[in-house]
């Protein structure tokens, strides 16, 4: 069955109350125990820092009026666990990013919980639709790979995730979705269980775009951690624990992030339309999202009912686009440092961090 089908499928049984989807048959359980065992002693044997806190304001060359207001949602990856410093995280580099493409100021709040799975998505978005301001601008959504390691049915993580984007949408948020990550690339996990990992990562990557599309959502795959140089690097691009991203990583990841954040807001400056000559086309959605697992940062953003536009936007470093925050003076403790370190300054109504 092609992973267009078994996404379908997927997305389906999330819609009507389906059972789950096998990915995996009884004769290849016993081996499969046994790589589960051997990966859970060997990955995880560094300790990754607890994520540090980067809520506040990034941009403040741009002033500090009318503030874009950016939410980050999901789990220890949309969190930034496996950083020391706070510029590390996905949440600042986006923002810091943001900042610099609207050329407004950004509020960032991050909600993000490490160990979180698609059943935490509605407490996530119950605090933002809490706030006094009201809903964010604009969700980032990275969320999965714990519904995969913990076993969580693909018809119920999906059906979890499109509640939290139908409310969001309902709200008035643009929302993006970095969807699940390759787990096949995590270094000491072998065959056949690598295999297994990127199998029932895939599906459940395809699974998420159908809905999240469907919702009115943009999605991004992350696919192998967004990039060539995670296969390439492995030691420079996860962090000490060989699970979470390095800084490195992080930074690759936001990279690829960015351009549709930007996008969904308006502010991006290529158009949302096909490009001759970089492999875009419109497909019904849940091809272009069998398609968008393929290759990493690749986007998909829905059309008109069933069609959906695939698109590979232009990356933009993040050291460029971080350059008006990091020009920026220091204020006062705690105040913006730039793309690359420190957190942005703290906002009168920020919540207690989850």
């Amino acid at each position: 069955m092609s992973r267009a089908r078994v996404a379908r499928r997927i997305a389906a049984g999330a819609a009507y109350g389906g059972g789950s989807i096998g990915l995996i048959g009884v004769a290849a359980v016993g081996v499969v125990l046994a790589e589960a065992q051997l990966a859970k002693r060997t990955v995880g044997t560094g300790t990754a820092p607890l994520p540090p806190a980067a809520d506040g304001l990034y941009g403040r060359a741009f002033g500090t009026e009318d503030p874009l207001r950016l939410a980050l949602l999901g789990d220890s990856t949309a969190a930034g666990q496996g950083v020391r410093r706070a510029g590390q995280t996905p949440g600042a580099l986006l923002a810091s990013g943001l900042a610099a493409v609207a050329e407004r100021p950004v509020a960032l709040r991050n909600v993000a919980l490490s160990g979180a799975r698609s059943d935490d998505l509605e407490r996530q978005v119950s605090l933002l639709l809490a706030q006094p301001l009201g809903p964010p601008d604009v969700c980032v959504i990275m969320i999965g790979a714990n519904d995969v390691t913990h076993r969580m049915p693909a018809t119920e993580s999906v059906r979890l995730l499109a509640a939290a984007v139908r409310r969001l949408r309902t709200a008035g948020a643009e929302v993006v979705v970095g969807t699940c990550p390759d787990l096949g690339t995590i270094e000491p996990v072998y065959q056949p269980l690598r295999w297994l990992a990127r199998r029932a990562s895939r599906q459940l990557a395809a699974a998420q775009t159908i809905v999240v599309v469907e919702q009115g959502g943009r999605t991004v795959s992350l696919g192998d951690l967004l990039g060539p140089e995670f296969a390439a690097n492995p030691r420079e691009m996860f962090g000490v624990d060989l699970f979470h991203p390095s800084a490195e990583g992080y930074a690759t990841a936001a990279m690829a992030v960015l351009p549709t954040l930007c996008a969904s807001l308006g502010v991006w400056p290529e158009p949302d339309r096909l490009e001759p000559g970089r492999s875009e086309d419109v497909l019904p959605v849940a091809k272009a999202a069998a398609e968008a697992v393929k290759q990493a940062g690749t986007e998909v953003t829905g059309v008109r009912a069933p069609w959906a536009l695939l698109k590979h936007r232009r990356r933009r470093r993040l050291t460029e686009a971080a350059e008006a925050d990091a020009a920026e003076p220091r204020g006062p403790a705690g105040a913006a440092e730039g793309a690359h370190g420190g957190r942005g300054e703290p906002l009168p109504q920020d919540a207690p961090r989850t």
